[in-house]
């Protein structure tokens, strides 16, 4: 993001003002908009500050100052050539993107940045599997994958647990579970309260509760809306909700096919696995491999660790989609960007049957694609078919 002047990070990692005042050099100077000195001082005299602070300025919490941008404008055009001036964050809002938009476009440069992906929170480097989005796929990908280097261990842990920073890494039990009934009760009643103040925040609390045990399946609007007694519309709304302030993640379907049958509504998962289980009360390693649900929320986990990976790549123009028919098939994730197209099924046991890999296979042969990849609990790196290879969560 150097090649812009301003970097604007919308996300939610809860400990992301320590965190980011802890990362950046000392030369930078930290301003937090929900500190009344700070918000005073900057929106007081905007043209003075910047005057004051012409680069290596922190600004957390924009959306609190929204003119900022305005007067941003000003001081980046001065000086254009010059980049990586300032970061911005905020929770992400409608006004907040579109003041952005509108005052910095060509300038700024959007960050998403989620929960910490598994190997943040050993401090290990991406996993190697991640070298395959930075070229085009092809049937030498099969090879390449083949070399990976299974490790000890599982992930059940790490899903459990989810990856907001904090809770995870205090790595106490009662600690997890008081921080994260905190962050959902902040959740409604700071961030929805303040960016939607119309909203019922009781009705959408529950809504929220409703979709841990939904993650990773198609919503039916009207039918959840009867169930919260409220409108197919406020349903519709919640979810666009959910999915601007990075705590669902609306996943569409893969259309590119000739198939008259596929199945075009999108589906949706929880981001934070963490999260999924403190809301459906999932406190242990016992109870989560006894969930009923364990299937569809180890698949969105998945998805997420998956999408966190690419991001951290060179690969460009890419995005993500489910497949699925109204005959039953269907790919659990569905990769495409300058890389190629990948489909990806996510299975939570140990051992993947060849039956279980249909769909996969019908979806290779009609795409004529060189690569499939199943993602298992499984302790090693083997192919299952022709073009089609078994990999171990923990190389995730």
């Amino acid at each position: 993001m150097e090649v812009f002047p301003a970097v604007l990070i919308l996300g939610v990692r809860q400990s992301g003002k320590t965190t980011l005042a802890r990362q950046v050099r000392a030369d930078w100077k930290y301003f937090d908009l929900e500190n009344i000195n700070d918000i005073d001082f900057i929106s007081s005299d905007p043209d003075f500050f910047f005057k004051e602070y012409p680069s290596h300025v922190i600004i957390d919490e924009a959306q609190e100052f929204t003119s900022l941008f305005k007067h941003l404008r000003g001081v980046i055009d001065s000086s254009r050539n010059q980049k990586n001036r300032f970061i911005l964050t905020g929770s992400s809002s409608p006004e907040l993107i579109k003041h952005a938009s509108e005052s910095l476009a060509g300038r700024l440069g959007v960050v998403e940045l989620g929960t910490l992906k598994m190997n943040e929170l050993q401090q290990k480097p991406l996993p190697s599997f991640y070298q395959i989005f930075d070229r085009v796929l092809s049937a030498s990908t099969i090879g390449k994958l083949k070399n990976l280097k299974a490790v000890d261990g599982d992930v059940i842990d790490h899903f459990l647990c989810g990856g907001y920073p904090e809770p995870v890494l205090e790595n106490n039990r009662e600690y997890f579970q008081a921080w994260m009934q905190n962050y959902f009760q902040l959740y409604i009643e700071r961030d929805i309260r303040k960016l939607f103040p119309k909203l019922d925040s009781l009705k959408y609390r529950r809504f929220v509760s409703t979709l841990s045990e939904l993650s990773g399946t198609i919503i039916n609007k009207a039918q959840l809306g009867r169930s919260l007694d409220t409108s197919e519309v406020a349903i519709r709304d919640y979810l666009e909700i959910a999915d601007k302030t990075f705590v669902w993640r609306m996943i569409p379907s893969y259309e590119k096919t000739k198939s008259k049958s596929i199945v075009k509504m999108p589906k949706g998962i929880l981001r934070d696995s963490g999260l999924i289980h403190f809301l459906a009360n999932i406190d242990s390693r016992e109870k989560l491999i006894r969930s009923p649900n364990v299937g569809q929320n180890f698949e969105s986990f998945i998805i997420e660790e998956i999408i966190k990976g690419i991001h951290c790549t060179e690969a460009t123009n890419w995005n993500y989609y489910y497949y699925r028919t109204k005959h039953g098939a269907e790919v659990d994730l569905v990769l495409e960007g300058s890389f190629g197209l990948l489909p990806i099924e996510i299975k939570f046991g140990v051992v993947t049957q060849s039956r279980q890999l249909t769909s996969l296979k019908n979806f290779l042969t009609d795409n004529s694609l060189p690569v499939g990849i199943v993602i298992n609990n499984s302790t090693e790196v083997k192919a299952l078919a022709k073009n089609i290879i078994q990999i171990p969560a923990t190389l995730i």
